[in-house]
């Protein structure tokens, strides 16, 4: 089954209504006794493929934080079962449950529990797991708006009853989403036209916001097409830096990450800043603050930022989102989906 697919403009004007909406949807879900055996879970493995793999630096934070060994892969590393690790749950993520990596996973994963974190329903990876969480069949994106930031909200509902945790962190979701996009539409508007001829992207991040930089660096090579690349705060200091040249940088976080962009800005490379610091913007550096929040919260704040950039940048550089240049048929079960041909067929018609 295809989920139905939307314009990434109207995944963005569309998303904190649904974000409310698999909120709701999600918590009901955890508060089926069947999800008992994920509540029991000590030693979770999670993985997934592309976006879904970057959403899963947010469980394993909240996880871990909670004195619970958790970690992510590849789901392209366990297809051949799962020797070497010791986990008594494997979680895969797959918004249309047709990832080929995250199938073939679960098909190898013997004498272990499985859990779908899904959105279309149903679907083959929901059939081949034992548990299933799913966010609603929302619509989405080609290149993911809603669909990716509800599954950062489902990872952390998830995370947090693995953990125990008594509350969540989401109440308010809908109205920090809006708040934050018209904020970063006003940053973007100042700096879309330099940022457009830039040549290549960084973007660093460290803790729960490296789901962002790694989302961030997906999104400018799937919608404006600008090479991109994610790296941890500390490890960029490390000499990756030092290729900063006509280059494009999304600085997320409050520590070092705040000298790094002043850094990068007072040596003219252009820099984006995403911070709940005051922090004043100057020359070559726009920031975009952020509220205070839990980190799972703040990464969807985070993307929401880089949604606003990268839909900019593609009006700047001329390139249709949706035109997508590459559609490999072996990465989805089933092939590639005639939703996605339909929607590319709109926009050229456009």
């Amino acid at each position: 089954m295809s989920g139905s697919r939307i314009t990434f403009l109207e995944g963005q004007s569309a998303q904190p209504q649904a974000l409310d909406r698999v909120l709701a949807h999600v918590r009901r879900q955890l508060e089926d006794p069947a999800l008992d055996p994920l509540r029991a879970a000590r030693r979770p493995l999670l993985a997934g493929i592309g976006a879904s793999y970057a959403a899963l630096a947010v469980p394993v934070e909240v996880l871990r934080a909670a004195g619970i060994p958790a970690q992510r892969v590849l789901a392209s590393e366990i297809e051949n079962g799962l020797h070497g690790f010791d986990t008594d749950l494997l979680i895969g993520v797959s918004q249309g449950g047709r990832s080929s990596e995250t199938i073939a996973a679960f098909k190898a994963a013997e004498g272990v529990p499985t859990l779908a974190v899904l959105n279309v329903t149903p679907s083959p990876l929901g059939e081949l797991a034992r548990l299933t969480l799913d966010l609603g069949n929302e619509p989405d994106s080609y290149a993911s708006t809603i669909g990716f930031t509800a599954t950062v909200v489902a990872l952390d509902l998830i995370a947090g009853a693995v953990a125990g945790r008594a509350d969540d962190p989401w109440d308010g979701i809908a109205a920090h989403t809006a708040a934050v996009r018209a904020r970063a539409a006003e940053v973007v508007a100042a700096l879309r036209h330099r940022a457009a001829r830039c040549v290549a992207a960084d973007c660093v991040a460290s803790g729960a916001s490296r789901v962002s930089a790694e989302e961030a660096a997906l999104l400018l090579r799937e919608v404006p097409r600008m090479p991109a690349a994610a790296s941890v705060t500390r490890n960029y200091l490390h000499g990756e830096m030092e290729s900063a040249g006509n280059t494009l940088h999304l600085v997320f976080g409050d520590g070092r990450e705040v000298e790094l962009a002043r850094s990068l800005a007072s040596a003219g490379h252009l820099t984006l800043l995403i911070t709940t610091q005051d922090v004043d913007p100057a020359e070559s550096l726009g920031v975009v603050r952020l509220p205070r929040t839990a980190p799972s919260v703040r990464v969807v704040l985070e993307t929401v930022v880089a949604q606003e950039l990268v839909a900019a940048l593609s009006d700047e550089r001329g390139v249709p989102i949706e035109s997508f240049v590459f559609a490999n048929d072996d990465t989805k079960e089933g092939g590639v989906d005639a939703a996605d041909f339909e929607l590319a067929s709109r926009v050229a018609a456009a």
